[in-house]
């Protein structure tokens, strides 16, 4: 009964909040996957030119998500009312105070079946970006038209939408009834895309971003690696167009665009090797594109870390074995599997392709196997999920520097309590 008191409470407050600063501008972001590095990379572009209010978290539940939007503390005691108290002093002097910020940039995540429709009830997005549609959360949506149903519904109550071309399919538009909509993507027939002139693993992307305000293409870097992780900055381009940069801001912005910990970034690792790090979580989508970027790189061996993918639900079996059967024995010296949805159904599939192929209850196992195997010069992408997973303590194996930990997502104390505890049960 409290916690909905609090939560209709900031509902109210960022009503109020929006009514007191009509010029803030309020950038909503939805979807399967890559939202925070969509949220980030439009972050870092507007803020070429604007103040930008953003938690670098995922905060976007209907308690959290208010805090964020208004730039308030989250309590670590969420039973304290003396806690509760400060938090409605400060959002109270936030709303009356001068604008401190001209667009704030949220991202809006749901789990289950309407609660991006409550969203929808409290907040009118200048701009939404829907960065994919993809299964997720599959134990509760059961189904991909819901997760369609649910992550479009952002469309339905914001005043401008922006839709990835490439990662949501076009049969799902029956759930938009919302007619200014622009595309975007690396695809030429996206209204907002990038045409990638050259590219190297060091440097990224060298080329020209489109869009209907050009009348021709505009020289842009993005120092991203590979295709898929172009679209977060396609996004924030877009978003940032659509707010009045200008082309140069937006160029130097992209420019800035860096890799999130977890989510492929390159690191150094022994032996000279190079490692892919996407190990902040998987999802079908977001595996096999990883995998396709594995391929393109050079190397004198390929190795493959997959953890299981999470919260899949009868879609778990169908979506492992069709992972597991993009793997090519031609490009991977080695697949290895962590986790037990991974080895039934990964794991075997692979095999089925001629793969060479290990699997290991858990990531630190799983890291003294590929350093068992690994070649100088050799290429290893780890994909993995949260819970139960946690590959990027496989990584921390293998890295070249100490230094790099730093680099490595959920390395707080609590996570690493968390961690501890759940791998002492395989020692």
């Amino acid at each position: 009964m409290f916690k909905r008191f609090v939560q209709r409470k900031l509902e109210s407050y960022v009503v109020e909040y929006f009514k007191k600063h009509p010029e803030v501008k309020l950038v909503a972001v939805a979807g399967s996957v890559g939202k925070t590095s969509t949220k980030m990379a439009i972050a870092t572009v507007l803020s070429e030119r604007y103040r930008v209010r953003l938690h670098d978290g995922n905060h976007n539940t209907h308690i959290s998500a208010p805090l964020a939007i208004l730039g308030i503390k989250y309590p670590e005691d969420l039973k304290e009312i003396k806690q509760w108290r400060a938090v409605f002093r400060a959002v109270k002097a936030r709303i009356n105070a001068p604008a401190d910020v001209d667009v704030i940039v949220q991202e809006l995540g749901s789990d289950r079946i309407g609660q991006t429709r409550h969203f929808g009830t409290y907040l009118k997005p200048d701009i939404s970006v829907i960065t994919a549609v993809s299964p997720e959360h599959m134990e509760y949506f059961m189904t991909m038209d819901n997760v369609a149903r649910e992550e479009l519904e952002v469309a339905n109550f914001s005043k401008l939408v922006l839709i990835n071309k490439e990662d949501i399919d076009g049969v799902y538009a029956k759930y938009i009834m919302h007619s200014n909509i622009n595309t975007y993507g690396t695809n030429c027939t996206a209204e907002y895309n990038f045409a990638t002139e050259s590219y190297s693993i060091k440097d990224g992307h060298k080329g020209f971003m489109n869009a209907p305000e050009f009348l021709n293409p505009v020289p842009a870097e993005i120092h991203l690696l590979g295709e898929y992780t172009l679209r977060p900055a396609i996004a924030a381009a877009a978003v940032a167009l659509k707010l009045g940069v200008n082309t140069y801001e937006m160029a130097r912005g992209l420019a800035k665009i860096r890799a999130l910990p977890g989510r492929m970034n390159l690191l150094r690792g022994i032996m000279g090797s190079l490692i892919i790090d996407d190990t902040y979580n998987s999802s079908p989508l977001a595996a096999i594109s990883s995998l396709r970027e594995l391929y393109k790189i050079p190397a004198s061996q390929r190795i493959a870390v997959f953890g299981s993918m999470n919260e899949l639900g009868e879609l778990s079996k169908p979506e492992h074995k069709k992972l597991g059967e993009l793997c090519n024995m031609n490009e991977l010296a080695w697949v290895v599997t962590v986790g037990d949805d991974a080895q039934e159904f990964l794991a075997p599939a692979a095999k089925s392709k001629g793969c060479q192929v290990r699997s290991f209850k858990d990531a630190l196992s799983a890291s003294t196997f590929v350093k068992s195997v690994i070649q100088k010069d050799t290429v290893i992408l780890f994909k993995g999920s949260e819970d139960k997973i946690f590959l990027e303590e496989a990584i921390k194996l293998m890295l070249h520097s100490t230094s790099d930990e730093s680099q490595l997502v959920r390395q707080s104390p609590a996570w690493m309590a968390r961690k501890n505890d759940f791998f002492s049960k395989f020692s």
